[in-house]
């Protein structure tokens, strides 16, 4: 009932509760007094100028972005684990097996292979990238995994209680794309490592909204909203991706919804999986004039007008709905007018 489409239903929803919405008729031109068809209101409520917003307000999960359980190729018995929370960053260890670490290193490219001296690729630069990030020097910074890269590697590997093999493969180091947090340790101390020993997020706070289908004009791509957190305060956030399939109802009787992910700003502390409310905003007119939805006159001629008082019936053009107000455009209209409504 937000839109203007929707407008003559919600007026007619009005006239049929008993809510003052009358025919009416225009005698000559628009603004010229006129009877109405019923008892004359005996209530005036004034048109104001404001910006009118058509929102909603819906629940949300706040947690983290880029779930992922993180694949495991070392060997042996898991022997140090990460608190849960905790935020891993280049060089860091995510945990330990047999007491060597598994670290953390930057990329795109997967550790499909293991790699030494003589070896060539984007995962040999990506490799030397990070060796010199971490204050180790690997020489020219190429494809080429030279003597001066193996040595650089043993150097690495010396500081992290390795065997100094100059080799690197996935049983040492795991990639990722940014720092991670542990969200989850699936493997306990003593533990054979098995497929994972922890699941990781990024670092981005993000709320997910399961948005029923029916207000998904609510939810643009870009747009700005507000959240309400637990501990009582507010956030700003602004919806980056937006579902394009509808999910099936969770019980019988329940509406499909689509997937809405907003990305969260601010000091939202360090709560997973927390609820929070998100104030969506689909439309807004800035600086419009308004009236109450009451204070409309459905015309016989069409359209519709309202009851200015000492002046009489004016046909106006209906905007957008919100808030139990409507935009309103007319011939002679002010902010400040009196228009009379249905007594309550």
């Amino acid at each position: 009932m937000r839109r203007r489409g929707l407008l003559a239903g919600a007026v007619a929803a009005l006239a049929l509760a008993g809510g003052g919405v009358a025919a009416a008729s225009l005698s000559g031109a628009a603004g010229a007094p006129s009877e109405s068809a019923g008892p004359p209101p005996n209530a005036t409520a004034e048109i104001t100028r404001s910006d009118l917003v058509d929102s909603k307000t819906v629940d949300g999960t706040l947690g983290y972005a880029g779930r992922r359980i993180l694949p495991n190729q070392a060997t042996g018995t898991v022997t140090r684990t990460r608190a849960e929370g905790r935020v891993v960053r280049r060089g860091g260890w995510l945990y330990s097996v047999d007491g060597r670490p598994v670290s953390l290193l930057y990329g795109s490219i997967p550790m499909y292979r293991a790699l030494s001296q003589g070896f060539e690729g984007k995962d040999v630069e990506q490799l030397e990238r990070n060796l010199a990030a971490l204050g180790y020097e690997p020489g020219t910074v190429d494809e080429y995994f030279s003597w001066v890269t193996a040595r650089a590697v043993r150097d690495w590997q010396d500081d992290r209680n390795l065997a100094e093999t100059g080799t690197v493969d996935a049983s040492q180091v795991i990639i990722a794309s940014g720092p991670v947090r542990i969200a989850e340790v699936t493997a306990e101390k003593g533990d054979r490592a098995g497929q994972s020993v922890v699941t990781t997020t990024s670092t981005k706070r993000v709320v997910h909204i399961d948005l029923p289908a029916s207000d998904q004009q609510l939810a643009r791509l870009g747009a700005k909203v507000t959240l309400e957190i637990p501990s009582g305060g507010t956030a700003k956030g602004t919806i980056t991706a937006i579902g394009t399939v509808a999910e099936p109802p969770a019980q019988d009787g329940g509406e499909s919804t689509i997937d809405v992910e907003v990305t969260a700003e601010g000091r939202l502390g360090r709560l997973d999986q927390a609820p929070v409310t998100v104030d969506l905003q689909s439309e807004r007119r800035e600086n419009v004039l308004s009236v109450p939805v009451e204070a409309l006159l459905a015309l016989r001629e069409g359209g519709y007008g309202i009851q200015v008082a000492g002046t009489g019936i004016v046909a106006v053009e209906t905007g957008l709905f919100a808030s139990g107000q409507v935009e309103i455009t007319g011939e002679g209209l002010t902010e400040g007018m009196k228009v009379e409504v249905p007594a309550t």
